[in-house]
């Protein structure tokens, strides 16, 4: 397990290594086969895809480059996760760099990233519509209504915002200020994870 020093105004000890993502705003868009994703920055150019491997007992997203090479993956912490602990395993140094904790309940979809030593909070990831989430989880017909979520850092002060599209495949704008100290890796990653799991 890696092991980081907390600045809350410093986020660049969870940076990962492999990626360089300092836009501001990046396109999620997945795919019409089950759940692979792309992630796009703002100049529209791939610099992340993601796929959940099937028929795994322990879930996991591998990410690669828009190069196709080896970035990061998000391992479930427990078999057969459906809610619970994902970490960010940096593919350049085998290092966990943050771990993304779910608040699982039927109304609302709440996320913390976390540092992998202290588990000190570093954002968390909020529905802005329970009445929606509930309902995500209860009838499919509503995983057609995109879903919303607002990005909050450590002290609760709002930095960003995952906006669903109308689309036949799901799409997320991920948005995060420019002055914000959150992981962007790790909420890009939870918006392609938190996607996955409401549509199981």
């Amino acid at each position: 397990m890696s092991e980081h020093s907390v600045f809350p105004s410093d986020s660049d000890a969870y940076d990962i290594s492999t990626v360089d993502l300092s836009d501001d705003r990046y396109e999620v868009q997945q795919s019409l086969v089950r759940n692979k994703y792309a992630v796009s920055d703002s100049a529209g150019d791939v610099v992340l895809r993601g796929k959940q491997k099937l028929f795994k007992l322990k879930e996991e997203f591998p990410f690669v480059t828009g190069d196709d090479e080896d970035a990061f993956s998000v391992k479930a912490g427990k078999v057969l996760d459906i809610a619970g602990n994902y970490a960010i395993v940096d593919a350049g140094t085998g290092e966990e760099v943050v771990v993304l904790d779910e608040d699982y309940s039927l109304f609302v979809e709440n996320w913390t990233i976390r540092d992998p030593g202290s588990g000190e909070a570093l954002a968390t990831i909020k529905s802005k519509n329970k009445l929606l989430s509930g309902l995500r989880h209860l009838v499919s017909v509503a995983n057609l209504i995109p879903n919303k979520y607002e990005i909050f850092d450590a002290d609760g002060g709002h930095v960003g915002d995952i906006e669903g599209q109308f689309s036949m495949r799901d799409a997320y704008t991920v948005t995060i200020d420019d002055a914000s100290d959150v992981p962007k890796e790790a909420v890009i990653a939870a918006a392609c994870i938190l996607d996955a799991l409401e549509n199981k």
